[in-house]
């Protein structure tokens, strides 16, 4: 069942987490965080499923990958299926690449290990509504290496080496707003980077350009 908070406030935040307290601790530190908003937290998929059935859906989901029944991995594809706009970033204490990558090319947004600060969480949550992709640098790295150790060919699908640099920072994790900041570019000229970047890779969104990015070794 889930619990239902009064506030409303406009980013909607939903919790899929089965440790109780953790739960509970984490919609507390969500409602207390401007411009958030936790309305629901479920202790499983199925039951945030079941509610997505009359609920508005949320803009973010954050999703524990270990859970009973449905797991984290299965649930980012059922979201997905149900409401494509809603980022789902994976809560996990596990560092296994495999389920990680499994989950990227699932559709989740981005990644953080539960031993992760409650503020870098928060943190998280706005830089994925900020266009970012957070992603904790240690299981970065293990999927990246995970994918050396097949030795495959690197994909070619003709981007510049901005397009590349770009690609990189994407899959670091930055929002647009950070790369053009660090690129020294404006805003607008990395938006049309980005867009053709989206249009070589034949995907529509940043997950599915990092997953390609990660499993065709273009960064």
């Amino acid at each position: 069942m889930p619990s239902e908070m009064n506030i409303n406030i406009c980013a909607s935040v939903w919790l899929v987490e089965d440790n109780q307290h953790y739960r509970q601790t984490m919609v507390d530190l969500i409602n207390q965080s401007q411009g958030l908003d936790c309305k629901y937290a479920f202790d499983s998929c199925e039951a945030a499923i079941e509610q997505m059935r009359t609920a508005e859906p949320p803009e973010i989901i954050l999703l524990d990958i270990g859970l009973k029944g449905m797991n984290g991995v299965e649930g980012v594809k059922r979201f997905k299926e149900i409401t494509p706009a809603t980022h789902v970033v994976m809560l996990t204490i596990h560092e296994d690449s495999n389920l990680v990558f499994e989950a990227l090319c699932a559709g989740a947004s981005g990644y953080l290990l539960k031993d992760s600060s409650p503020e870098r969480v928060i943190e998280s949550v706005k830089e994925v509504l900020a266009g970012g992709a957070p992603m904790n640098a240690q299981i970065a790295r293990k999927v990246v290496e995970s994918f050396r150790q097949f030795n495959l060919p690197k994909g070619d699908y003709g981007l510049t080496e901005r397009e590349k640099e770009i690609l990189g920072h994407l899959v670091g994790g930055l929002s647009k707003k950070q790369i053009a900041e660090k690129l020294f570019i404006s805003f607008h000229t990395v938006n049309t980077h980005i867009r053709n970047i989206y249009e070589k890779l034949q995907v529509n969104t940043r997950s599915g350009a990092i997953s390609k990015a990660f499993k065709e070794r273009l960064v």
